[in-house]
């Protein structure tokens, strides 16, 4: 494996890092405020193209691979958790179904609005009854005439109240299940029968907004199932392995923003008569956090680089996500108790970044899901 950053994702890379430390972290106090991305910074993010990064360029995208989405979004993970869920589900779960298994007429009427920025987009899976369990989703579709009726249930969907476009798994054939019994749909936010419901609060992630959908008789043209009836199920599973590689990516970004800023404090802060990073204790923290961060990034980018090149990589995916997001908890923990009191202040980002990080081991597919995954390939 070579390790080299090719010459037009380094320069793509410096320019969102820049963009990040310039334009984003000195929004973030106002986007934990409002709860909100300011219009301003989406704009400035839309006429970067940020939105459609990996969409194919024939669709106005910049076609970025798995290995330059990872190494952007890395960058991402250095700034506020709001603005992945915007960048992050238009270039990853909320368009890639329609990249893998979409129609024509429904790749060149969505992506190039997705890749703009135009349209907002999010993936609707998660149930009350149906979290990490998938194939026990109850939001049902029923053949009428030339399309279908979709009714039920959705909760803890991101992006929920500002999304255009929603990505939709529906039970097609209860007796097949996931076996050929589910279906994805298309669903935009104006259908009659679709309506958002309760905005739900979270622990962390301001600005990143969750919540229900409600589906009464929602009618759905056949043009907006994705791929074929009862092609669901697989269709929403191949979009995971290159989303959990992405959301790993984000974690060592979090990790490597707590340990940079955790290092400078240690080396401003003075006790006893010297900074707190002159003493053992402290420097062992950086030393693990640091080697985190390090096994981390490997295992990320080794998932993206065999992703890349075509290869068999849900593996892989599955132990990046679990480590990296594991890590990131475990720097974010390390950060605070270096920080002391400041660490557990709202004036620093540290706090934040910590409550945020408590999300990882959780979104996109839990450490127990990943690690039930990777010892499943290994006894296979």
């Amino acid at each position: 494996m070579d390790f080299s950053i090719p010459d037009d994702l380094l320069v793509l890379r410096n320019a969102v890092r820049d963009f990040v430390y310039q334009e984003i972290i000195p929004t973030e106090t106002r986007i934990e405020e409002e709860n909100a991305v300011p219009d301003e910074l989406m704009q400035k993010m839309r006429d970067m193209g940020l939105f459609g990064l990996t969409i194919p360029e024939q669709y106005g995208g910049l076609g970025i691979g798995p290995l330059g989405h990872t190494l952007i979004t890395e960058e991402f993970g250095k700034a506020h958790s709001a603005i992945r869920a915007l960048i992050g589900i238009n270039n990853g779960i909320g368009s890639r179904a329609l990249v893998l298994s979409g129609s024509e007429e429904q790749r060149e009427s969505y992506l190039p609005r997705l890749a703009t920025g135009e349209l907002i987009a999010a993936f609707a899976v998660s149930e009350p009854d149906a979290g990490s369990d998938v194939s026990s989703i109850r939001t049902n579709a029923t053949r009428d005439g030339d399309g279908y009726l979709l009714n039920g249930a959705k909760h803890f969907i991101t992006n929920a109240p500002i999304a255009d476009v929603f990505t939709v798994l529906a039970v097609t054939d209860k007796k097949l299940g996931s076996r050929g019994g589910m279906s994805a749909f298309l669903v935009e936010k104006d259908t009659p029968g679709f309506s958002v419901g309760r905005i739900q609060d979270t622990m962390g992630s301001r600005g990143c907004l969750r919540g229900e959908l409600v589906f009464e008789d929602c009618r759905i043209p056949m043009r907006n199932m994705i791929g074929d009836e009862g092609e669901g199920f697989a269709t929403i599973m191949s979009c995971l392995a290159e989303g959990r590689i992405t959301y790993a990516a984000f974690c060592v970004g979090t990790a490597q923003r707590l340990l940079d800023m955790s290092i400078e404090y240690a080396k401003e802060r003075v006790q006893f008569g010297r900074p707190i990073a002159e003493f053992q204790a402290i420097q062992f923290m950086l030393a693990e956090m640091a080697t985190s961060v390090h096994a981390a990034r490997t295992g990320t980018w080794h998932a993206a680089w065999k992703c890349e090149h075509g290869e068999e990589c849900n593996q892989e995916a599955s132990m990046a996500k679990l480590f990296a997001s594991e890590a990131a908890g475990r720097v974010a923990d390390s950060a605070v108790q270096i920080h002391g009191a400041m660490g557990y202040a709202c004036d620093l980002a540290v706090e934040r970044l910590y409550r945020d990080a408590r999300l990882y081991r959780i979104a996109e597919g839990t450490s127990e899901i990943q690690k039930i995954l990777i010892s499943r390939n290994l006894l296979r």
